[in-house]
């Protein structure tokens, strides 16, 4: 407690002892209130904090209430209850103080510690019993820390720790982990894509080639590319195209043949829509209901628009002036991709937009758009956009991308 004092015994009149003691102002200071007082004393431009003064204060206090409890048990709950309020102080086996926000476990305990022993703490020993890492530590438990070297972090642990330390430790942690996974499943979908273009992924990586594909993606690192298409940021196809684009033929390979447009003139319509009565009416497809080949469709005349197609039953056509109307058909020859949306409602979980996204790949459907969000729920819903043949597909699709594991809904809007 850096005690400081000089004591002397002294013989007096008629030979009594006398003990004196000789002290500074400042050593009587920390006799009295132990070394903690000197801070307050310090020479220096600021002084002490406020909450420091206050903490001081409520110490002297404390020595003053020992003097007056003559039951040690009594003091201690006393001073257990006492301590302040928005923090909680508990011990090392070996004695060592460490102060938390109120509401603290055995978590925060463990990374104040030490970042491994945080990372792989299974349990604790509080006052010696065993209790689980969500247990709250109160004021002057005895902590001890239970690990396992295959215990991680994960994001549950982020629902009942206090200390900002480690909150940070444990997002740092899932995000290297979902990192590392990302880039193990970016190289699987990269890999089955090239194998699918009969390219190769081993090769490409051995010659550099795939080094090609950073700049135009804003990437800086393979391994940030391998990342991305994990995440389900960049499509594997986009990797694939720019290795390998595809050839252009020359312009006057572009023009049609005197074949090929009689061909068109005969045709009704460029779009796979049959018009009943008309011919070489120009044709556009509803926003609002996004119709494919092989759904049930109508047809409303527009002024300067032709013919807009919608699907049967679609609840915004069914507003528009019935004279308008008019019969429509898919031809049997219709060979069109069509955009449409779909919801998918996932769990928030790492990986599974890219599980999603590998369900798309695997069906030779490249996603246009993708418009992500997680709800209060803890669920995240997804629309994508993209353009696909006809129902079928389309249906085949969403039965694939239903049988991903943690994919709860599936619709088409």
């Amino acid at each position: 407690n850096m005690y400081q004092s000089l004591h002397t015994t002294v013989i007096g009149p008629g030979q009594r002892r006398i003990e004196v003691q000789i002290r500074t102002h400042g050593m009587h200071r920390t006799a009295e209130f132990g070394i903690a007082a000197h801070w307050k004393y310090k020479e220096r431009s600021g002084g002490i904090e406020k909450r420091d003064a206050e903490r001081f204060a409520w110490l002297r206090q404390l020595m003053e209430f020992q003097q007056e409890v003559a039951d040690p048990a009594e003091f201690l709950e006393s001073v257990k209850v006492d301590l302040f309020p928005d923090e909680v102080y508990v011990f090392t086996p070996k004695g060592q103080v460490r102060t938390f926000p109120r509401g603290a476990t055995p978590v925060d305990f463990a990374f104040a510690i030490h970042s491994e022993v945080g990372e792989h703490c299974v349990g604790a020993r509080v006052n010696g019993t065993i209790v689980p890492l969500r247990h709250k530590l109160h004021n002057g438990d005895v902590v001890e820390i239970l690990t396992n070297p295959n215990q991680q972090p994960n994001k549950d642990w982020l629902e009942f720790v206090r200390s900002g330390r480690a909150r940070s430790k444990i997002r740092t942690h899932i995000r290297k982990e979902e990192r590392k996974r990302s880039i193990e499943l970016g190289r699987d979908l990269l890999e089955r894509e090239m194998h699918r273009r009969d390219m190769s992924l081993a090769k490409s990586l051995k010659s550099g080639a795939i080094d090609q594909v950073l700049e135009p993606l804003k990437l800086g690192t393979r391994d940030d590319l391998l990342a991305q298409i994990g995440y389900g940021r960049v499509a594997p196809q986009q990797v694939t195209e720019i290795l390998n684009p595809p050839e252009e033929k020359p312009r006057e390979d572009l023009r049609p043949s005197i074949i090929e447009r009689t061909v068109r003139k005969v045709r009704r319509n460029d779009d796979g829509i049959v018009i009943d009565g008309m011919h070489d009416v120009m044709v556009r497809f509803a926003k609002c209901c996004t119709p494919l080949p092989g759904d049930a469709v109508t047809g409303w005349i527009t002024r300067g628009r032709g013919v807009t197609v919608h699907r049967r039953g679609c609840a915004r056509a069914m507003e528009l002036d019935p004279e308008r109307r008019v019969d429509v058909s898919w031809a049997s020859s219709a060979k069109v991709e069509l955009p449409v949306a779909m919801r998918v409602v996932t769990d928030d979980r790492p990986g599974i937009l890219a599980n999603v996204s590998a369900a798309f790949t695997e069906n030779g459907v490249n996603i246009t758009e993708a418009n992500c969000r997680t709800e209060d729920s803890g669920r995240a819903v997804n629309i994508f956009q993209f353009s696909i043949g006809d129902v079928s597909k389309l249906k085949n699709l969403m039965r694939r991308i239903q049988r991903v594991e943690g994919v709860f809904e599936v619709e088409r809007v």
